[in-house]
């Protein structure tokens, strides 16, 4: 047993009041994403946590990298039988996490999910790099597998079959847009009481409210 009671710290970077925010929120992702991306203590800006519901209910969450952002969502590639691609399919929602640390903020999105175009997910599955492309096509992503040899012997086979062609993309590998309907930005501030800035989609209008922390 180990008491945690003591392990907190003393968060005063930064503030996040009205008069300083965008109206729009995917403007304050993209200011936010700017000053993760360009920290020094921030290895991974876009690896975020994406969270979906399985069919006992109870949410399963995992990191992937966020692609592309635009005014329109976040897109993310995956395998679309894999576990969080069934649940993508079966509830059509997701909730996005993005936490850095070292800038005492983090970022919370709710969003409506969509397959992207074929030749969008076609289009990024060749400008990977080869061993990627073949990674994709070898695994059966969130089946059970025999042992680590299982893959690697299935790799060995590709390798030599595309050794001199081109990967063809896997039908069942692509991309998902995340149409966001609600964005909570947070910013750590001292004794707790942290700025906690929401926005929300009504219509085709964002509306901001300031949330207790």
């Amino acid at each position: 047993m180990e008491n945690l009671h003591d392990k907190r710290k003393i968060y005063e970077k930064s503030q996040l009041i009205e008069s300083e925010i965008k109206e729009n929120p995917i403007e304050q992702f993209r200011d936010w994403f700017l000053d993760a991306s360009s920290n020094p203590t921030v290895s991974e800006a876009n690896a975020m946590a994406i969270s979906t519901v399985e069919n006992d209910g109870c949410p399963r969450t995992r990191m992937v990298l966020l692609k592309e952002y635009t005014y329109e969502g976040f897109i993310f590639y995956t395998n679309y039988d894999s576990r969080k691609g069934k649940a993508i399919e079966k509830t059509h929602k997701a909730c996005l996490h993005f936490f850095w640390p070292g800038l005492e903020r983090q970022i919370i999105i709710k969003a409506n999910l969509e397959k992207i175009p074929e030749n969008l997910s076609d289009g990024y599955f060749h400008s990977r790099p080869k061993g990627s492309q073949l990674g994709a096509a070898v695994s059966p992503q969130s089946e059970v597998i025999p042992n680590r040899q299982f893959l690697e012997v299935k790799l060995k086979e590709l390798e030599e079959k595309f050794e001199n062609s081109e990967v063809p993309r896997p039908e069942n590998w692509g991309g998902y847009i995340a149409k966001p309907y609600e964005i909570e930005f947070w910013q750590g501030r001292p004794n707790r009481l942290h700025d906690r800035i929401i926005y929300s989609l009504k219509d085709f209008d964002w509306e901001i409210a300031r949330l207790a922390p």
